[in-house]
Parts: C-alpha cells; structure tokens; sequence
C-alpha cells in the first residue's frame, strides 16, 4: 500500500538517503530530479502515488525535446533510482521503476564533443590576468588549460612539487594522506611548464597563498583559507570563470545579465555556456596536438592512453586533423 506524497518531499528524502554519493554526484542527483519534480508540479500530479508507466513515457518524451540521448539516459537512470527508492518507502507502486526505458546509443554518440575553445580560454585568461591575477581561481584555470591534468592530479599538487627554478610541476600519487592519483603511482609524472605560467604560480605562491596545511600536515598548492581545495571548490570556480558574462560582460543567450539567475556564484553551472574542468581537459589535449604535439607526448603529459585520447578528449574537426598530416607530405 502507497503513502500520499508530494514528489518534492520524496525528492528530499532520496537525497538524504544517498549517503554513498559524493557531494558532486549528489548535486548531479539533485539537478536531474529536480527536472523529473517541476515536471510533475506543472503537470498536476502533487502526490507521487499517481505516477503510472504512461505519465513516465510522458515525462521521457518532454525531456527528450530538451536534451540529447546521452544526457537523456543519464537523465532517466537517475530517475528510475529515484523511483526505485520511493518503492521502498512505499510511495510508488512496486516495480514502477522498471518502466523507465532507457534510450539506446549509436555508435560514439558516449563521446561527449563539449570542450572550450582557444578561443575561449585565451579570453578568460586575458580577463583573469587583467582583473584576477595570480589568485585562486587564475592559479586554477591557469594550470588546467596549459597541462590538461584531470581535476584529481589538480588537488593534489603540494607547494614542494612545484619547481620554480627548472619550469616544472611533479604530480605524485599519495593515497595514504588523501589525495590519490586516478591511475595510482602509473600517473606520477614531471610536467613542463611554460615561462608564463611560472611565473602566474610564483606569484601565488609568495603573494596570495594563504599558507594554510591539510589535515595531514602537507600545504597544497591549490589551497583555500580552510587548507586544500575541495574538487567541489575547483568545480565552482571554473564554472564562474566560464561564462561568457564573466569574462565579456556579453551573454550569447539573449539573457538580461542582470536578471540571470546563473550571474549568482552558486547558480554559476546553470550558464548553457559554463563547462566543467573535463571540459577545460579535452579543450586543452584538442589544443596540443592541433599545436603538433605527439600523441605520445600528450598521452604521457595528461596521463590518458593513446585509445581513450582519440576516443574520448582529442575534439578537433576533420579540417584540423588534415592540416595536422600536412607536415607528413615531404616525406613521401
């Protein structure tokens, strides 16, 4: 037998509930739900017992008109998880949650094509050193543009692995004191850095670093008040520093900026424009091999394998892998 309630409230307690999610899943959770509750309110259905399979292809279909099929699938196999938790709190019929029918994916269309743009990136590093220099969120977006390192290597980074005086950074894995590397002690590596951002990082360093250590005793290089930045942190910040209104005071949206609810720090995601760092990461690996860099060389700077780097982070057109091949000519 159901209990009557409103799928605001089931919304809550799904969320309270997920207490295995990481806080940036759990937003992610959040925000897809929160689509399948304001369709529901707009729909008239305020006590979720009256969900029926009907009303979910329903639901399937508005949601399909707004977004493509992998964020769609992402989309609903979060809601048959939400669904299959008000089973068990008897707010849904049983086995409603096995009516959510996912889409099926063609060939590649896993691979996501959302990467910033050099264009974009040489923006809002002219804004962040005009107006932002040498602080946190420079130092941030700085450094994952110029290296294409996953957020994780990002955090981990201690003041001691950055060597000023021979232009490079050392990523070194550290899992007992917190901050792992994904692919362990294989992802440890020496990264060059140029001239310019040297000196962006010194100046962090000896200017505005607030000298703070983590829980296990060791200062961070991407370090807040509070000790080392969080990756929620990290998120937040290039969220802000990517939209457009930021950093061009323009909005390709045709939004009023000031009446934008995404102008506000924590609604800063919500910009159909804001990325996230993986999106910064692909831009970047894009931008390096377009420069003639070797895949080899690049695979072992941003720590990805040669297979996943062309699948999955290397976005340049057709055009721009032909040009890449014309310095191959010659050696016929």
């Amino acid at each position: 037998m159901v209990d009557p309630i409103t799928p605001r409230r089931a919304k809550e307690l799904y969320l309270e509930d997920r207490t295995d999610l990481s806080d940036t899943s759990k937003q992610n959770h959040g925000y897809r739900v929160e689509r399948f509750v304001e369709w529901c309110e707009e729909n008239g259905i305020d006590n979720l017992n009256e969900m029926t399979g009907r009303r979910i292809h329903e639901f399937k279909v508005w949601r399909a008109e707004e977004v493509n099929n992998v964020t769609l699938q992402n989309q609903l196999g979060t809601i048959r998880q939400f669904l299959s938790f008000c089973e068990r709190i008897d707010a849904v019929s049983t086995g409603l949650s096995k009516k959510v029918e996912l889409p099926q994916l063609g060939m590649n269309e896993d691979v996501s094509d959302t990467a910033i743009t050099p264009e974009e990136a040489e923006a809002i590093l002219d804004y962040l050193g005009k107006y932002e220099y040498a602080t946190l969120r420079h130092v941030i977006f700085y450094l994952l543009w110029h290296t294409g390192i996953r957020t994780s290597t990002l955090r981990a980074f201690d003041i001691t692995d950055l060597h000023i005086g021979e232009g490079y950074i050392k990523a070194v894995n550290r899992e007992s004191t917190g901050t792992p590397l994904k692919n362990r002690q294989r992802g440890e590596r020496e990264i060059n850095l140029g001239k310019d951002v040297i000196e962006v990082l010194n100046d962090w360093v000896h200017d505005l670093h607030p000298r703070v250590e983590d829980d296990s005793g060791r200062m961070a290089l991407i370090c807040t008040s509070f000790g080392r930045a969080h990756e929620t942190t990290i998120r937040a910040h290039v969220y802000k520093a990517t939209r457009p209104c930021y950093y061009s005071n323009q909005c390709p949206h045709d939004r009023k900026i000031e009446d934008c609810e995404a102008v506000m720090s924590p609604n800063a995601s919500q910009c159909p424009s804001s990325v996230s760092p993986h999106a910064i990461r692909k831009g970047s690996i894009t931008y390096h091999r377009n420069k003639g860099w070797p895949v080899e060389a690049v695979s072992d700077r941003a720590d990805v394998s040669r297979e996943v780097l062309d699948k999955h982070y290397d976005k340049a057109s057709n055009s721009e892998k032909r040009q890449r091949r014309t310095e191959f000519l010659d050696k016929l």
